[in-house]
């Protein structure tokens, strides 16, 4: 039977999280944040939503045939709407994992109910009870979630629920889709479930809560739902999600740690000293940057200015700080790698990063480190970590590289561009631009080169370390339309020394994610959870 005391982590990075404007990643990217969610203990990853696209079905299977099959692997899971079609992309992706799940959903609140899906209360009990039971029919291990359930309710929720065990579902997750509820609210709804539906008690059904952060009370919220009887808590990596995000992990699970006689002493299985490593590989691969004042991640959760504070930290670290810096994975050292470093300690200090590359993937990598070596005296984790996310950009988006830039600017010349693409066949194209800054010039010249009528919206530059060598990294954001006039983001981000060409490579990362997504076939409408 499930160990009561023990709070099952449902990770949803790589599907809700991924859900963030311009948040997208590549396939390459995906299985890196799997490895690491792995290794950081979770229990199961949410790996994607199957029949959104060929790309999501693709990353959906490999994770499960490669991170579902490692030594104690977490489950595997993928979304799925109450449709057989949906199901049935879902099973085939996650089947190939030792643990499968399929989530399925349908929305149970009367707004959604009317307006959304025009269907009345009892077509939605029936369809629970039907997909649910073709869910089991394939995979043992079936969760369903009635979204919209912060909003819905409390009765006709609980004979929602009831039909959905027992049709098999032996996961109920309970979301706050809108981030609507406040934390007595949403552990009265909770309890509620927990007293009437059956199989919670008795311990052969588990509620799962899944916290929206709109009125920035996510992680309260499920708070209030773990100590209202809930034992699997869905969330993202750093927060991220759809509009205002999710229920951060590092903050549910610090809580959990640092305040066990408030919950009862209630635990997880993650591995708390890789929550800082797993958020540095989010941040960079998603181009969503963490706010210093982030709780447990942020770089200024362990900093401390105020001369009291200070004082008080030097007699004693508990004065002002409530848990370990190194606890979270926090440490102040880095090995430092030089130009007489060799490939072995590179290996060995990726690895200790969190990545595992393949053997082409390792020779790239340290042809770069060696480059950046002749240009760097001493190169940091930091500096490490953005060639890596740079060489992660092009992987499954090389509809044109970056061959040569140049750029003319001055202060009383008007900036010009030159710029050679290499395209997917090996072709050149070559073509130069005028713009109101150097950047802005690169931009038009690439959009002239692709064809591509990218506008940017977001751009940002920063120091990957302190000095004057240091490497820049740079995200950029562009909005693009798809041939049925919809307007969509998409990122891009880039390291180099020089500030231009890690911006030109930057925005032509970005130009070809929009351009890999128009050329797709269009992926299905999916509902929000």
């Amino acid at each position: 039977m499930f160990d009561p005391n023990r709070v099952l982590i449902f990770d949803t990075t790589l599907r809700d999280g991924e859900q963030s404007p311009g948040a997208t990643l590549n396939l390459a990217e995906k299985l890196e944040v799997a490895r690491q969610l792995a290794r950081l203990g979770v229990d199961i990853i949410e790996a994607g939503f199957a029949i959104a696209s060929p790309g999501d079905f693709e990353a959906v299977t490999r994770i499960a045939q490669e991170v579902g099959q490692l030594e104690n692997a977490p489950v595997i899971a993928s979304l799925a709407r109450c449709a057989k079609k949906d199901i049935d992309h879902a099973w085939g992706a996650v089947q190939w994992a030792r643990r499968p799940r399929i989530h399925t959903f349908l929305a149970t609140s009367d707004i959604h109910l009317q307006y959304k899906l025009k269907i009345s209360r009892s077509d939605c009990i029936k369809q629970v009870g039907e997909f649910v039971a073709y869910a089991k029919s394939l995979c043992d291990d079936v969760e369903f979630s009635p979204e919209d359930a912060g909003r819905s309710d409390p009765e006709f929720l609980w004979e929602v629920l009831t039909v959905a065990v027992q049709a098999g579902a032996t996961t109920l997750n309970i979301p706050d889709t809108v981030g609507y509820c406040m934390p007595q609210e949403y552990g009265r709804l909770i309890e509620g479930i927990v007293q009437n539906v059956p199989g919670i008690k008795e311990g052969k059904v588990i509620v799962s809560v899944h916290c929206h952060n709109d009125l920035g009370l996510a992680t309260a919220n499920t708070l209030a739902g773990i100590m209202a009887g809930a034992r699997q808590a869905e969330v993202t990596i750093n927060g991220i999600g759809e509009r205002a995000g999710n229920t951060a992990l590092e903050e549910v699970v610090m809580a959990l740690k640092t305040r066990p006689q408030f919950f009862g002493n209630l635990y997880t299985n993650i591995d708390t000293t890789q929550l800082v490593r797993t958020s540095k590989m989010v941040s960079s691969l998603t181009s969503i940057p963490v706010q210093p004042n982030k709780a447990i991640v942020g770089a200024n959760a362990f900093a401390h200015e105020a001369g009291i504070h200070q004082d008080g930290m030097l007699k004693n670290p508990l004065t002002y700080e409530i848990m370990r810096p190194e606890a979270v994975g926090w440490n102040s050292t880095n090995l430092v790698l030089g130009k007489h470093s060799g490939r072995h300690a590179f290996a060995d200090r990726l690895r200790q990063m969190g990545y595992e590359l393949s053997r082409e993937e390792l020779d790239k990598a340290f042809e770069r480190f060696k480059l950046l070596c002749d240009k760097k005296k001493v190169v940091s984790d930091a500096d490490i970590e953005a060639l890596l996310t740079d060489q992660f950009e092009s992987l499954g988006n090389d509809i044109f590289k970056l061959d040569e830039l140049h750029v003319t600017t001055g202060t009383r010349n008007t900036p010009v561009a030159s710029v050679r693409l290499i395209d997917e066949n090996g072709d050149a194209h070559e073509d130069a631009a005028l713009g109101n800054g150097p950047v802005n010039a690169v931009c038009n010249c690439i959009n002239r080169i692709t064809g591509a009528d990218a506008k940017l919206v977001e751009f940002h530059v920063h120091a990957v370390t302190e000095g004057i060598d240091a490497i820049a990294n740079v995200t950029i954001r562009v909005e693009m339309q798809d041939a049925e006039g919809r307007k969509h983001i998409f990122s891009g981000r880039s390291a180099d020394t020089d500030t231009l060409v890690a911006s030109g490579k930057a925005y032509l990362a970005a130009v070809n994610r929009g351009l890999a997504r128009i050329r797709a076939r269009k992926p299905t409408p999916i509902e929000r959870m």
